[in-house]
């Protein structure tokens, strides 16, 4: 029983010995093929993620309180992959007092910046207050809590009706400014 215990601890002991020996047959055996191109890996860098969806969903949350729930049936990388593009927008804010439905033709969400436009046939309704705005570019900041068209717009309610050349609408206080020629029909 003790000669077989002494070889066992003469294993490992052989293996350290006879290790200059073994030690560059392995080396080659375990080294990794191919070797390293540093252009191939700074080309894969430079690689963007590009997708393209039948439809998304995005909510976008404040300090954990959701407020926008997005909608698209295509929706597709931009020009990085830190911006999506969107075919037929339906988004809905929900608001302190009513909920903002706002629909699209099409739609960029810019995730760095939390930034929303809204581009061709935007439709904005505020159904308690009956009110729908028109519109074919419209931008909402996240920072600001602002929605913002640069182009004219036309607001329609049951006891008026306004053209405007400029809108900037504050979702926080509900308030309203216009710009460049304002006509009210009562």
């Amino acid at each position: 029983m003790k000669n077989l215990r002494n070889l066992l601890w003469g294993i490992p002991l052989a293996l350290a010995v006879t290790f200059p020996l073994w030690k560059p047959t392995v080396a080659d055996f375990l080294k990794p093929r191919g070797g390293y191109d540093p252009e191939l890996a700074a080309r894969a860098a430079r690689v963007q993620q590009n997708f393209v969806m039948d439809s998304l969903t995005l909510t976008l949350t404040t300090m954990g309180r959701e407020e926008w729930v997005i909608k698209a049936e295509r929706a597709f990388t931009g020009k990085t992959d830190r911006e999506i593009g969107m075919i037929e927008v339906d988004a809905l804010y929900h608001g302190k007092d009513e909920p903002v439905i706002i629909t699209s033709r099409r739609g960029t969400y810019f995730l760095d910046r939390r930034h929303l436009i809204l581009i061709d046939d935007v439709v904005v309704k505020k159904p308690k207050s009956h009110e729908v705005l028109y519109t074919d570019l419209l931008h909402y900041y996240d920072a600001t809590k602002m929605l913002v068209s640069p182009v004219d717009v036309e607001i329609q309610t049951p006891k008026f009706t306004l053209q405007a050349g400029r809108m900037d609408y504050d979702l926080s206080t509900d308030g309203y400014e216009f710009s460049h020629g304002v006509v009210v029909e009562l």
